[in-house]
């Protein structure tokens, strides 16, 4: 785990946008950890194909590989590198929502060569609605991101938060001001014939629901009972009104 604390870079202008992209980008190379600001909340980042940089995320957030960490990507065609199986509803939903704060459980690509934790064949994907994000993934490819916080507190609103929390255990901390959503992104299981709620959020269902319309689609609202299949991998969730068995606290 580091040892030092972060540096923390501010975002204010194009020269200081450079100078931070440029240090997180070097960073996740060298297997370092990240803070980043999303359109939800502040994220704490690895890079996804690097298993000892996640496995520090999970014990920076004091996780276990029980709870695999979302990813977030930087273009459309990038899930179609992560995921298979994926019904035709989800590319509706994605040219519909992404980028935007709406995460998808998908079956995961059976030759990726990473290591997210506990994942049971599945990927928690997101195109994040933040330009500096975006451009950090672009020179970084996929992140494995998770809300900036320690187990059991509130998910970061801006750096000064993040930093509390995660300052020592990260390298470099890229300031953009505070979160422009604070609500968390609305999940969707992807891996059925019909899409699953998984967490309400900031993507309310009828929103979804009236995308779908064309496919003669609802999402299924219903929580998982006894007699039903357990949701397809284990997400991150700290949210009280998550429905049991979703835990994710993606950013």
């Amino acid at each position: 785990m580091d040892s030092v604390s972060a540096e923390r870079f501010p975002t204010e202008t194009d020269e200081e946008r450079e100078t931070a992209l440029d240090a997180a980008s070097r960073a996740v190379r060298r297997g370092r950890l990240v803070v980043l600001p999303t359109d939800t909340v502040y994220g704490v980042g690895a890079d996804a194909f690097d298993p000892d940089a996640v496995a520090r995320l999970l014990a920076a957030k004091g996780r276990g590989r029980e709870m695999p960490p979302p990813v977030l990507v930087g273009t459309l065609g990038t899930l179609e590198a992560l995921a298979t199986r994926m019904p035709a509803y989800l590319d509706v939903l994605v040219q519909r929502f992404w980028p935007g704060a709406l995460t998808v459980i998908c079956h995961q690509q059976p030759s990726l060569q990473w290591d997210l934790g506990d994942t049971r064949g599945t990927v928690a994907v997101r195109m994040p609605d933040h330009e500096l994000a975006r451009q950090l993934l672009d020179r970084t490819g996929p992140l494995a991101v998770s809300s900036a916080n320690l187990t059991g507190e509130p998910a970061a609103l801006d750096a000064d938060e993040a930093e509390r929390m995660l300052g020592e255990t990260t390298a470099v901390v890229v300031d953009g001001g505070p979160a422009t959503g604070g609500v968390a992104s609305t999940i969707i299981d992807a891996t059925g014939e019909r899409p699953r709620l998984l967490r309400a959020g900031a993507i309310p269902v009828e929103v979804i629901d009236e995308a779908l319309a064309d496919l003669g689609l609802t999402v299924d609202t219903a929580a998982p009972g006894d007699d039903e299949p357990e949701a397809s991998g284990p997400i991150e969730v700290e949210e009280p009104e998550a429905p049991p068995g979703t835990e994710i606290d993606d950013a």
